[in-house]
């Protein structure tokens, strides 16, 4: 990962930080792996304390290769321009992180690469949106083979005391409290065709990222949350926390992420716990008062009430008809789940 060589850039024991945070460092070696924006955030203070370098997440400019983006860094590799590699990066952009909103248009004034970054409970750190910048810089001349000088970076945090490492790390007029941040491109520069253009490369490239982001997003929070309601479900009702910390996201991301899969926490939760009822009560040996602790009901009437509205019948009367009717026959229209 890259920001474990940016930080060790300033001599800090990044396994050690990590342990110090309660922070999984093998993770590391997951090309799937997630933390929750609130943890960077917490790593970036840490790291700002220890080196006294407030300006430590332009480090990451140092560091950054085509391949710290995974597949997404090699397909906007391949791409015939900048503008059309940078196109190819905010539609993979799930694949490199999920805590932050990337976009790419053209404004008057040039081409902008606008970041947001998302916070949990705490608001993310300007270090790790200075970082974003100088990776995404230093790709462009990793990319060109020569040193681009953006027409201007905006950088929402205060105006540092030390200037001298945002010039020589973004080599720009520089803009902060801005309303984002933003890297601003000339056109020509972003037009130009890349000497590392490949067409056909390109289009595997695009394909393997479509495969990956397919692997990795589509339905996958909802899969993996489902799985983890699943498992807590005995324990009580499970709270968005627990479950956002467990998939290693954060709170807002989870949310974000099942709203972009056609969902949401609650409905999530209600869909489970009605998929779990109809499981159970095909069970004979099972008691109503048993299935009620199992879907996390710590007061069963809450469960009859949610079972009406589900099936409207009740669990007795819905077991009653389920195991009378034939097998092809046990979910008749008349007790349909209802939508919640």
């Amino acid at each position: 990962m890259g920001i474990v060589k940016a930080l060790e850039m300033d001599g800090l024991d990044c396994r050690a930080l990590f342990k110090q945070l309660g922070l999984d460092y093998a993770a590391l070696n997951d090309p799937d792996a997630r933390f929750p924006q609130d943890s960077m955030t917490r790593l970036w203070q840490r790291a700002v304390e220890l080196s006294g370098n407030p300006a430590i997440g332009l480090n990451m400019g140092k560091v950054v290769r085509p391949a710290s983006f995974h597949v997404a860094g090699y397909a906007l590799m391949s791409s015939n321009t900048l503008a059309e590699g940078f196109m190819r990066l905010v539609r993979y952009q799930r694949i490199i992180a999920e805590s932050a909103d990337l976009s790419f248009r053209l404004l008057p004034e040039g081409y902008a690469l606008i970041l947001t970054v998302h916070g949990d409970h705490l608001p993310p750190t300007r270090q790790s949106a200075e970082a974003s910048l100088a990776s995404a810089l230093a790709l462009c001349g990793w990319l060109t083979g020569r040193t681009l000088q953006p027409r201007k970076v905006l950088v929402q945090g205060d105006q540092p005391a030390d200037l001298a490492p945002y010039k020589q790390a973004f080599h720009a007029p520089l803009v902060f409290n801005a309303p984002y941040d933003a890297l601003i491109f000339e056109r020509a520069d972003m037009e130009a065709p890349l000497p590392t253009a490949n067409e056909a490369m390109a289009l595997l490239h695009d394909r393997f990222a479509g495969e990956y982001l397919a692997r990795f997003s589509e339905s996958r929070v909802t899969h993996k949350a489902r799985q983890v309601l699943c498992r807590l479900l005995p324990q009580g009702e499970p709270k968005r926390e627990v479950v956002a910390q467990t998939l290693h996201l954060s709170q807002r991301t989870l949310q974000r992420r099942l709203q972009e899969e056609g969902t949401s926490f609650q409905t999530l939760l209600d869909d489970t716990r009605r998929e779990l009822a109809e499981q159970y009560l095909a069970q004979p040996s099972m008691t109503l008062l048993e299935i009620a602790y199992l879907l996390g009901f710590a007061d069963p009437s809450n469960f009859f009430r949610a079972f009406r509205r589900w099936f409207d019948a009740t669990p007795g009367e819905y077991r009653a008809r389920l195991l009378e009717a034939p097998l092809s026959d046990a979910k008749t229209p008349e007790y349909t789940a209802q939508t919640p």
